[in-house]
C-alpha cells in the first residue's frame, strides 16, 4: 500500500549579478519556490525574501559558533531564557557591525561605538598610516576592532567577517572593562 503524494506547482527563479565583479565570481542564485511567481516583480520579492533568510542563517551562526549558546550548563528555563536574550544582543551587535562596514563605511564612528570606546580604540590600536590626515570613519574604528581579533588589515584582504568581529570585539570588551576598573 502506497501513500498518495499531493500535486504541487514548483517554480524555479534564476538569477544572475549583472556584470562579473573583479574580485569573486558573480552571484548565480537557482531557487525553487511553491509560492506564486507571475511576474518579475515577484521574483525579485522572493530573491529579496531569500537574502533576507541567508541574513537569519548568520545571526544564527554567530550565536551558536561564537557564543557557544548550546554549551551553556543552565538547569533552569528562565535562566537558559536569560543568557540566550543577552547572547542575541551580542550577536545582532556583532552582524550589525559587520554589514555596517560593508555597506556605510564611510559613517561616523558614533553611530555605531561611544565616545570611550573610539578613545579607548585610538589608543589601544595605532593607525597603518599614523601620518594620514584621512577622516575617521566607522571602518576605520571596526578594522581596529577587527584587528584584535586577527584580522591583518592588508590592502587586498576582503572585509572581515563575523568570526574575526567576533574575536575582535569580545577581546575589545575585556579590555574596555578592564580599563574601567
Amino acid at each position: 500500500m502506497s501513500a498518495q503524494v499531493p500535486s504541487f506547482t514548483l517554480t524555479v527563479i534564476h538569477a544572475d549579478e549583472r556584470g562579473a565583479p573583479k574580485n569573486r565570481k558573480k552571484i548565480e542564485w537557482k531557487l525553487l519556490t511553491d509560492l506564486p511567481v507571475q511576474s518579475r516583480r515577484d521574483a525579485i520579492e522572493k530573491l529579496e525574501w531569500y537574502s533576507l533568510r541567508w541574513k537569519i542563517e548568520v545571526f544564527h551562526k554567530i550565536l551558536k559558533s561564537g557564543c557557544r549558546a548550546e554549551d551553556s550548563q543552565l538547569r533552569t528555563a528562565q535562566r537558559l531564557t536569560n543568557l540566550i536574550s543577552l547572547f542575541c544582543i551580542v550577536s545582532w551587535r556583532i552582524f550589525w557591525m559587520t554589514m555596517l562596514n560593508r555597506s556605510a563605511p564611510n559613517a561616523s564612528p558614533d553611530f555605531a561605538l561611544t565616545k570611550a570606546e573610539i578613545r579607548l580604540l585610538d589608543q589601544l590600536v595605532k593607525d597603518k598610516n599614523p601620518t594620514s590626515t584621512q577622516r575617521k570613519t566607522l571602518s576605520h574604528y571596526l578594522i581596529k576592532i577587527a584587528r584584535l581579533g586577527g584580522y591583518l588589515a592588508r590592502a587586498n584582504d576582503p572585509p572581515p567577517g563575523n568570526l574575526i568581529m567576533w574575536r575582535g570585539l569580545s577581546r575589545f570588551i575585556d579590555i574596555a572593562t578592564g580599563a574601567k576598573l
